[in-house]
């Protein structure tokens, strides 16, 4: 359900997934997912999971299923998102009955989101002070050809 209230995720609750995703990584947080201390409302994302390799992939799912099996937790938040267009991912064939489509949102609705959710308290820093918005975030993305030699 979206709503403007709600935070946006903590470090532990999501994994950004690339071909060097370790099995260990995966493993974590489908075990936080599906651990009875679960119920504190987080809600575990992995993203980008189509690029996982296959044997992480294919431990993806045995973990999963393996842990569902044993778990307590009646009402578990585990979603993993992939790329609609990646059709040769294991991930997504693995997990092929459990896929919803998520509504789309604008652009705008986005950026209004995270505006109200990325806000830095008055004062405190400096840095993100430094940029010209009317509402001052704690968190810019900051593209260059050259990192780090200032280009």
């Amino acid at each position: 359900q979206h709503t403007k209230t709600e935070p946006l995720p903590t470090y532990d609750e999501v994994l950004v997934c690339t071909p060097d995703t370790e099995e260990e990584e995966v493993e974590l947080i489908v075990r936080r997912a599906l651990s009875s201390d679960s119920q504190n409302q987080k809600i575990y994302c992995l993203l980008g999971a189509e690029k996982l390799v296959y044997k992480v992939a294919k431990q993806l799912e045995s973990h999963f299923f393996q842990l569902l099996q044993s778990s307590t937790v009646p009402d578990y938040r585990f979603i993993i998102f992939c790329n609609a267009k990646a059709h040769n991912s294991y991930v997504i064939t693995a997990f092929d009955t459990y896929k919803v489509t998520i509504p789309c949102y604008s652009k705008a609705e986005i950026q209004a989101y995270l505006s109200t959710h990325l806000k830095v308290p008055c004062g405190t820093a400096p840095v993100a002070q430094a940029f010209e918005e009317p509402y001052q975030q704690n968190v810019k993305f900051i593209f260059s050809n050259r990192a780090g030699m200032g280009m």
